[in-house]
């Protein structure tokens, strides 16, 4: 009963929200168009983008003031949601938001570190970051190196870790990378505990904890696939969290000799019967697949609950994703079938 009163409200406002969501006959028609400007004038006529879309010009009809739009409807979406929400469920937004700042931050680096010579451009999300987040895109965007960077970030949770890094020799953007997704995964594994109680404690961990299991097989895949990686720095690649790997199959993963007792050894998770290597999807299609399936699956089952809030900004999400990815092949003339190959996975 005392979930049934802390998510009615949001239950009610979410599935109104979700309705709006891409259906995948949709995209199956925005594959088809033949251009960027062609598939703006579809989502504003036909979508709930409609309203957002209006606010550019002809002349600022182009793939990079559209990705900001669809951006920022997230943020739309994340601030009604926010505002509907108990200090509880506030607490728990505040986990997701977590993953918004990794992706400025690793964004940001990406700037000062390949020194482009283009300024941030990130004025669009300032209201939303000033109010929501720890972080000052002011301070970030005076940052000219990396090392100012890490130290505007010095009020942050992110500042010990970067600076820890920094501080190292031929640090990379792969590496920093790669330290701001350990350190997502990590520091939210552990507060959820703190943030969650019963119920919504236990859907959070399934969902998370798949993620980063899922995450880790991908990881382990691409890196025998592509890189012919070494066991010694797979390890060094992956999330230090066990869901429903055990240490011993992730062993056998990752010192797997070949790519054939790899899949052998994954036909042995829970995961095998979404995670199937031998379909013909990307391995980013079938990660996408598994996680969507385990979403909607908990979001079904308990309606009234964590699980709303975070299966609708998990397919938000992907839906701005696919959009990006469609709007790139569009612009690069490739093919429907084609186009829809990249989008893949599935919208609800």
């Amino acid at each position: 009963m005392g979930n049934l009163l802390a998510y009615s409200g949001i239950a009610t406002k979410i599935r109104a929200m979700e309705a709006k969501l891409l259906r995948p006959e949709q995209f199956v028609e925005i594959a088809n168009l033949g251009s960027v400007p062609e598939i703006a004038e579809y989502l504003r006529k036909n979508t709930a983008y409609a309203g957002a879309l209006e606010t550019l010009t002809e002349e600022q009809i182009h793939r990079g003031n559209i990705e900001k739009v669809l951006t920022q409807s997230l943020y739309h979406d994340y601030t009604k949601i926010y505002r509907f929400c108990g200090q509880k469920q506030r607490r728990f937004m505040k986990l997701i938001m977590k993953s918004y700042e990794v992706d400025l931050i690793d964004y940001c680096l990406t700037i000062v570190i390949n020194r482009y010579k283009k300024p941030f451009d990130l004025n669009y999300k300032r209201a939303f970051f000033d109010r929501y987040s720890q972080i000052s895109i002011e301070k970030l965007i005076t940052s000219r190196t990396t090392d100012e960077l890490v130290e505007n970030l010095k009020d942050t949770e992110y500042y010990a870790p970067l600076k820890k890094l920094k501080d190292s020799q031929n640090v990379t953007l792969y590496d920093y990378t790669l330290t701001l997704d350990l350190y997502l995964f990590t520091s939210t594994w552990k507060e959820q505990k703190k943030v969650l109680k019963k119920s919504d404690l236990e859907l959070f961990m399934r969902d998370r904890g798949s993620q980063i299991d899922l995450l880790n097989l991908q990881w382990i895949y691409r890196a025998k696939k592509y890189y012919n990686m070494k066991p010694a720095d797979i390890y060094l690649l992956l999330i230090p969290i066990h869901y429903k790997l055990s240490t011993d199959l992730v062993k056998e993963l990752v010192e797997a000799p070949g790519l054939e007792e790899f899949e052998t050894a994954v036909a042995r998770t829970t995961y095998a019967r979404h995670y199937n290597f031998k379909q013909q999807l990307t391995i980013e299609q079938m990660y996408l697949d598994c996680l969507n399936y385990l979403y909607t699956l908990d979001r079904r089952r308990n309606p009234y609950s964590i699980a709303v809030i975070n299966t609708y900004l998990f397919l938000k999400e992907e839906e701005i994703k696919k959009l990006t990815t469609a709007m790139e092949c569009v612009r690069y003339s490739l093919t429907p079938g084609e186009t829809l190959a990249y989008v893949g996975g599935k919208t609800q």
